[in-house]
């Protein structure tokens, strides 16, 4: 599959992993629905010009997402949706007892699941439904979904028992939910990224960062959402890569 002339639906869109990656693809010709629940989504997509439309929504809700999934397949006209790149999702921190004994917020723990993993779930799950009515292409592919872990499902420290959990589950549809979407021709893969210059990061005190980047075996330095980009167009465009989990993350193991 090509990027040129197909329309992608990217959530998290409105900045960072999956702003780059709706930039790349309109570069090289495709066409994009930015889905995000920040209104910035809507600026973006303006500059992106014709080739790009923005809906908000919440990744959560059966509505919103289906609107977006419908918004997708109509500007991909007789293609239909081609393609999903899943980057919403939220950081969560918090210790499973506080320094005074006390235990970790529940509503808190089960937000960040319902947003990380649900979310992830019934993105795949709506876009699967429209992909398979898809005309497929030569080699009978219909789509692809990638999905967006992290390298705390493998390294979680302190205080991300909530995050890691989430991405461990993103981790873990992708091997059955591309064995099972396969006769329909549709591939999914997950890009686990390490730690990327992305919003995110803003709160992150400058000492903390620099000893991040230092961690990194090569190259020293945070990751740039337009290298996650480029590992989504890799996906895209290579029909061998399914069912995967790619780590991104310059060879960091987080301690």
């Amino acid at each position: 599959m090509q990027l040129k002339d197909n329309a992608f639906l990217i959530t998290g869109a409105a900045s960072g992993l999956g702003a780059a990656t709706a930039e790349r693809i309109v570069a090289a010709g495709g066409r994009v629905v930015l889905c995000d629940l920040s209104e910035t989504v809507e600026s973006h997509a303006a500059r992106l010009g014709e080739a790009a439309l923005a809906v908000r929504g919440d990744v959560t809700r059966e509505d919103d997402m289906q609107a977006a999934v419908e918004a997708a397949v109509s500007l991909g006209g007789k293609h239909g949706l081609a393609g999903v790149i899943h980057c919403a999702g939220v950081v969560s921190v918090a210790k499973l007892l506080d320094r005074e004994g006390n235990p970790a917020d529940l509503e808190a723990y089960a937000r960040t699941v319902q947003i990380n993993l649900v979310g992830t779930f019934n993105v795949m799950r709506l876009a699967a439904a429209a992909m398979s009515q898809n005309d497929p292409f030569e080699d009978g592919e219909r789509g692809v979904i990638i999905n967006t872990a992290s390298v705390a499902a493998f390294d979680g420290q302190v205080g991300q028992c909530a995050y890691s959990a989430s991405k461990a589950g993103v981790v873990g549809m992708s091997l059955p939910a591309a064995r099972e979407l396969s006769r329909h021709g549709i591939r999914v893969m997950a890009i686990a990224p390490g730690v990327f210059e992305t919003p995110m990061m803003s709160d992150i005190p400058e000492d903390a960062v620099a000893a991040l980047s230092a961690s990194v075996p090569f190259p020293k330095r945070l990751g740039k959402p337009d290298e996650y980009a480029r590992l989504a167009e890799q996906i895209v465009t290579n029909p061998m890569l399914n069912g995967e989990v790619i780590r991104l993350d310059g060879g960091i193991r987080m301690q």
